[in-house]
């Protein structure tokens, strides 16, 4: 056992991590993928034409970014200069593409550059790239986690092709943990392991689509694993040990951030109390401000909710004050309450549609005076002003209405809120249409 560990932490040592090592070198070894690298889509045509353009990859980590870049590199026969975001600077870009251009011009030959994590990269950072790819003195690939839409420049963004990179599937990292463990080159093959069906399913699992995360603890597994009759095996207890614990995919100020919001809201407006619990536990997990959820939680109620059922907003208000109150964990039990309360009240926008039907017409139509009637009479010297006169005071006629006009004469009769059936709201749409019925 000891001499086959120390064997295997040589081999990381000077060969470096299982999942360095298994990357794949070729398009009929990469995993994954197949929405945009089956035969007939875009980006395999790109390849196999050899027709290279400027690209980002965007997508999980894990996914084979890196790999498909180096996999480019290869089948066009281009030099390859890979950068990280997080190191390199302006200097460094600007070298490679001096070197590019005297490769291009001298040689005949293109350079492919590939910069890891581009969202790290400033506005500037990113202006120093446009000539070149423009010119196309470079082929241009980023890779980044985080969505381009929101950390990369427009102009970059114009001069590349955009292809998203979804997480794998277990199955996908399944057949990637068998294939390192047969291939004695570069993988596990020459070493007596025996790995357990429910190990790799739990490996496979509780890795979140990410093969590095999958292979590198499959190799710590095998170091820690049990021997038995002169092999080693590993047993889920063992996978457990070395994943540790499942991946969030959570990032409070990215992608994840914004999506997982999405959901937890419209999952609330779709009337589904389990998802939005579901969703606003992923965001709870992952280090989400538990007060960015409660602000969530009270535009959810007058969006989505409205006057069907007034109680909601109260409701959010509270589970909003308690959390700031107490924080968490126990923060998360008036939060699920508001989550489920909204989750199962009658629903109307129309409150909301109201205000942005009246903030448009504020933009378009001309600014229209307060009428007479309607402007403030309180202080001393209006009524010499002639504001006030002519109002009545609805409380001093029967049910406490009186028909009068509350909108200026230019806008007379524009109608913004339309109650719906929903609720406590078909009270307030059968008041309004009596009271219209009487104005008639």
């Amino acid at each position: 056992m000891d001499i086959i560990n120390l064997g295997l932490e040589n081999k990381i040592k000077t060969e470096g991590p299982l999942a360095q090592r298994m990357r794949p070198e070729t398009l009929d070894q990469f995993t994954g993928q197949e929405h945009i690298l089956n035969e007939g889509k875009p980006l395999h045509a790109i390849i196999t034409a050899d027709k290279l353009v400027s690209l980002i990859f965007y997508g999980p980590p894990g996914t084979g970014k890196t790999s498909l870049a180096r996999i480019i590199a290869s089948v066009s026969r281009a030099d390859f200069v890979q950068l990280n975001a997080v190191a390199a600077g302006v200097k460094d870009v600007r070298g490679v593409i001096k070197n590019a251009g005297e490769n291009w011009s001298l040689y005949n030959r293109r350079t492919i550059l590939f910069i890891d994590e581009i969202h790290r990269f400033n506005k500037a950072q990113q202006d120093v790239l446009l000539s070149a790819i423009e010119q196309g003195t470079i082929i241009f690939i980023g890779a980044t986690t985080e969505n381009p839409f929101f950390y990369l420049t427009g102009p970059l963004l114009s001069r590349v092709r955009l292809f998203v990179f979804e997480s794998l599937q277990n199955s996908d990292i399944i057949n990637l943990l068998k294939r390192a463990l047969k291939d004695s080159e570069r993988g596990l093959g020459e070493i007596k392991v025996k790995v357990e069906d429910d190990a790799l399913h739990y490996l496979a699992d509780k890795a979140e689509g990410d093969a590095r995360v999958a292979l590198n603890s499959l190799e710590t597994a095998i170091i820690s694993g049990e021997v038995r009759g002169g092999n080693i095996t590993v047993t889920p207890a063992a996978a457990a040990e070395a994943m540790q614990k499942r991946l969030l995919a959570y990032d409070r100020q990215g992608d994840n951030h914004y999506d997982m919001a999405s959901a937890l809201i419209k999952s609330i407006r779709g009337s589904d109390p389990d998802a939005a619990l579901y969703w606003m536990a992923r965001m709870i997990k992952g280090g989400e401000d538990p007060l960015f959820i409660a602000r969530r939680l009270v535009i959810s109620a007058a969006e989505d909710i409205g006057n069907a059922d007034p109680q909601a907003l109260s409701l959010a208000v509270s589970a909003a004050q308690a959390v700031q109150m107490i924080g968490l964990p126990e923060g998360m039990i008036p939060l699920a309450q508001a989550v489920t309360y909204l989750a199962g009240a009658p629903k109307s926008n129309a409150a909301y549609l109201a205000i942005n039907e009246a903030m448009q017409l504020v933009e378009d139509e001309k600014n229209q005076p307060v009428p007479r009637h309607l402007r403030d009479s309180s202080y001393r010297g209006a009524g010499r002003l002639g504001h006030g006169q002519g109002y009545l005071y609805p409380h001093d006629y029967p049910e406490h209405h009186v028909r009068q006009d509350y909108l200026p004469p230019g806008i007379k009769g524009k109608n913004f809120y339309r109650p719906t059936e929903q609720g406590s709201e078909k009270k307030i749409r059968e008041y309004l249409e009596k009271i219209n019925l009487e104005n008639e």
